[in-house]
């Protein structure tokens, strides 16, 4: 769909911090689920760099995602940063199909 927009977080947690923030995600991803303009929310934790997780996000539309962020939930999300080793990267993105639309998109 056009008017969909993907967010694809990355974030290195500190070693002593990624039980503790795994649990934070897990909540706010479930949570997250239950929104109306949510298509998909899923966490991935890297085998090759430890305390490494990316998040990509699938919102029905840019006010969906935004009304996402008020969402009393969300605030757990602040402490989460705080378990971070490094400034996350963020990236607020569209999909762009090739090859086989099935597999070639979010």
């Amino acid at each position: 769909m056009p008017d969909q927009v993907t967010v694809i977080a990355t974030v290195k947690v500190k070693p002593e911090d990624q039980d503790r923030a795994l649990k934070i995600l897990e909540g706010v991803i479930a949570a997250s689920h239950g929104e109306e303009g949510c298509v998909k929310y899923t966490l991935h934790r890297a085998k090759n760099e430890p305390g490494a997780f990316s998040i990509v996000e699938v919102w029905r539309s840019q006010e969906d995602l935004e009304a996402h962020f008020s969402e009393p939930h969300m605030a757990a999300i602040a402490e989460a940063f705080e378990m971070l080793s490094e400034p996350p990267k963020i990236l607020f993105s569209e999909p762009v199909s090739v090859g086989d639309p099935a597999k070639g998109t979010l």
